[in-house]
């Protein structure tokens, strides 16, 4: 009995022994939890380091090195999309190179509908167009901060100014129209108006029509505007920009049938935009 109780004692005496050798996960976490810390732990460095870039962006330090964005872009004479990337120089100031693809309209560009069933328009076309206009713009210029956003939900103010080239691209505007032998062809306005067939007009040949007779017109670009940006801290941009585009082109561009033929294009636009510094 004596030698059972001494063996029994033995045995509890090693078991703590070893208990407090052996380490907790807390005391000795894997190499995994290392590397990937709690996410209450990850959102606290998170908020430091965004309080940093802060504090360092109020003192003057240039925080951030280059961004770039992308948005949509409506003017009074079209629409397009657009792409951006800024170098920063310093605090204030940013150098910006820009790319846009848009497709312009004549404000006598409007569509009537054609080929009816049941009551239905299933077809419609601009009476009157000659091209489709298009164009390809490179600019660069700078943008200059004037005033910050304050805090993190604040608005960041901007003034900007680019100029570069344009490439025009001129694709003609085909019809659909109906002979009266019943063959249908492909004419564009001017020889419909030639060959008399105007009520035989049935729709428009569509977007991949066309190319294989593309003009190309080269001009000058040149805009100034306003940029509001609204990104939460300041890695994200999230901005609304205003303001207003010149565009002359060497050669005039015929867009409408018996309306005059022009080398300066002037509109007003609004572009939304999203992007990141970095």
């Amino acid at each position: 009995m004596k030698k059972s109780f001494l063996i029994f004692v033995a045995w509890i005496f090693s078991m703590h022994v070893f208990a407090q050798e052996t380490p907790s996960p807390s005391e000795n976490p894997s190499p995994s939890n290392q590397n990937n810390p709690p996410p209450k732990d990850r959102r606290a460095a998170k908020r430091e380091r965004i309080n940093n870039l802060i504090k360092m962006e109020e003192e003057g330090d240039l925080i951030f090195h280059k961004h770039g964005l992308f948005g949509i872009k409506l003017a009074t004479d079209g629409y397009g999309i657009f792409y951006e990337r800024g170098k920063f120089q310093t605090v204030n100031r940013t150098f910006l190179l820009q790319f846009e693809l848009n497709e312009k309209k004549d404000p006598k560009d409007h569509k009537v509908a054609t080929g009816y069933f049941n009551g239905y328009s299933f077809n419609s076309v601009v009476i009157g167009k000659l091209n489709n206009f298009y164009q390809f713009k490179v600019s660069a210029g700078h943008q200059f901060l004037i005033g910050g956003k304050g805090n993190k939900n604040g608005v960041a103010v901007s003034a900007l100014y680019t100029g570069g080239f344009s490439l025009g691209i001129l694709k003609p505007y085909l019809y659909d129209v109906s002979k009266p032998d019943g063959n249908v062809t492909r004419l564009k306005y001017p020889q419909i108006i030639d060959s008399g067939f105007t009520m035989g007009i049935t729709g428009a040949s569509g977007f991949t029509v066309g190319w294989n007779q593309a003009q190309f017109k080269p001009g000058l670009n040149l805009k100034t505007a306003l940029r509001f940006d609204y990104g939460r801290y300041n890695q994200s941009i999230t901005a609304i920009e205003t303001g207003i585009s010149l565009e002359y082109y060497f050669m005039e561009i015929p867009m409408m049938y018996l309306v005059p033929q022009k080398h300066l294009f002037f509109n007003a636009y609004v572009t939304i935009m999203f992007g990141r510094r970095k």
